[in-house]
């Protein structure tokens, strides 16, 4: 078995090695630092479940698990996140993920996770299950930013972080009148009129800390 562990952290990193090494002492443990490595090592060898944290030097947010997903469809995806929000979460597990593990559970159920996820099965902690459930019952306040589509989200976040609309093309890999029309549909669909506007919204609402 072969497990990848995603993290830039390299304390950290060695924490998440011990952790599994001592559950799965015969599994091979490759690690990496950046998504571009890991991306490189899915390339190359096939890979049962990552372990990643999407806060990294070349990319940050959920897209990090579309582009691993890309490379690797049959990867079996946990992430770990510094967020405890349902909604992060949520967005997670649509982008292709199996589980979702906040950071400072991970020593706790760590090994747990990853059994489930190798089971064929999903992860996510009791607590994130719980505001998971009041989002479904409409018990939990329902944020804007929740109807946007995974592309309209990150042309939102960068929107927020202040990038122009030419350089969130060239990122994206999209046309800027692509972009244009993207925009005009998170300013709807938020009910704001500016890119100031935007920001505020991301920051009032925790957001900003997922842009890539």
């Amino acid at each position: 078995m072969r497990i990848l562990l995603l993290e830039d952290h390299p304390i950290f990193r060695l924490g998440l090695r011990q952790v599994v090494g001592q559950r799965w002492p015969q599994a091979e443990l490759l690690e990496a630092d950046r998504l571009a490595d890991a991306q490189r090592v899915l390339r190359g060898t096939t890979v049962d479940v990552a372990v990643a944290d999407l806060n990294l030097p070349d990319a940050e947010g959920i897209e990090s698990v579309m582009a691993l997903r890309r490379v690797a469809p049959a990867l079996r995806i946990l992430v770990l996140s510094f967020s405890t929000e349902a909604a992060y979460a949520t967005r997670a597990l649509r982008s292709g993920a199996q589980g979702f593990l906040a950071k400072d559970r991970a020593a706790e159920e760590l090994v747990t996770a990853l059994e489930r996820i190798l089971a064929g099965g999903r992860y996510i902690t009791a607590s994130l299950a719980e505001q998971l459930a009041d989002l479904v019952t409409g018990d939990a306040p329902h944020a804007r930013h929740e109807e946007l589509s995974p592309q309209e989200y990150r042309v939102m976040l960068q929107l927020a972080a202040g990038q122009r609309v030419a350089d969130i093309a060239a990122a994206m890999h999209l046309s800027p009148k692509t972009v244009t029309t993207y925009r005009a549909r998170v300013l709807e669909k938020i009910a704001v009129s500016s890119n100031a506007e935007l920001a505020r919204y991301c920051l009032t609402h925790g957001l900003l800390g997922d842009a890539p």
